[in-house]
């Protein structure tokens, strides 16, 4: 069973696991399947749900809530998980995709999410890019204006960097709950930019996305890829795991900052596969030996 954490203290409790929900509209499930899978990953404790407003065609937003709107008692026991800020140009008048964090975009973005999702406030919302033009006091005034109104309980953000976080806080009288970031042992930007390092400072755990790098980790045939999976498979076999998956799930939550994991998968057996992975410890050892397979170097 999954446990819950905070995410700050004294803050939103979410599961330690979160489910993603970007690729839904891949799985080709009607609703009273999907409504099955929402059920059975509650089941097992995962009860955070992360969407964003520009996912899925159709919206998985929509997809989602018509699926929970034959069950709508499951929406008091799990925490929604939305984003806003980005603008697709296929779907408005817009000439180009862009990003915009101003009253009336924000104000729209989450309107629509209320409306696709069924429900009359979303748990935790996040700017889903950081948006160059990006006026923090607009922003944070935005941000009191739907806390007020009850629609929006959290607020984090998204693709941050240390400075951009730290700007938008520095505009909120209530702690940004998460920054949630791509961290695997592929793309380790996240692990030397300071972002994690600030997550720690703020006791302030950043939810992890892409922890398979997309699945180009064990399909795509690189110098380093080759490294990954040679040591993945190695660490796997010591520590009893089952899959690689496992392995990178447990090398994530080795990271001081504690980051909370979204799960990409549609498959239940997937999700288990995830939840099982909680059970995995490594050695510090192991840590480095994955990273140093990524670098394609030893430490200094």
């Amino acid at each position: 069973m999954v446990n819950k954490v905070e995410l700050v203290a004294n803050g939103i409790k979410v599961s330690e696991l979160v489910q993603g929900y970007y690729r839904m509209t891949d799985w080709e499930v009607d609703r009273q399947s999907l409504l099955s899978f929402i059920k059975a990953h509650m089941d097992l404790g995962i009860t955070s749900i992360d969407h964003a407003h520009v996912y899925g065609d159709p919206a998985c937003e929509e997809v989602f809530g018509n699926a929970l709107k034959l069950q709508p008692s499951l929406r008091q026991d799990m925490q929604l998980i939305t984003k806003f800020g980005i603008i697709q140009a296929q779907h408005t008048q817009s000439v180009t995709a862009h990003y915009n964090s101003d009253n009336a975009s924000i104000m729209a973005s989450v309107d629509s999410s209320l409306k696709r999702l069924q429900t009359d406030y979303i748990d935790i919302l996040l700017m889903h890019r950081p948006d160059l033009l990006m006026d923090a006091d607009e922003v944070a005034d935005t941000f009191k204006t739907l806390q007020k109104q009850g629609k929006v309980r959290h607020f984090g953000v998204s693709n941050f960097t240390v400075a951009q976080f730290e700007l938008l806080q520095s505009r909120l009288e209530q702690p940004l709950v998460t920054n949630q970031i791509e961290i695997n042992p592929v793309n380790l930007e996240s692990l030397e930019d300071g972002t994690l390092e600030q997550a720690q400072r703020l006791r302030a755990r950043p939810m992890a996305w892409s922890l398979m790098a997309g699945g180009r980790m064990f399909k795509e045939n690189t110098d380093k890829n080759f490294r990954l999976r040679t040591v993945l498979t190695e660490v796997m076999d010591e520590i009893n795991a089952q899959s690689m998956d496992q392995v990178v799930y447990a090398w994530v939550r080795k990271l001081p900052a504690k980051p909370v994991a979204i799960i990409g998968s549609g498959k239940i057996d997937r999700v288990q596969s995830a939840v099982d992975s909680l059970a995995f410890n490594m050695t510090h050892e192991q840590w480095y030996r994955i990273w140093v397979a990524s670098k394609g170097h030893g430490v200094a």
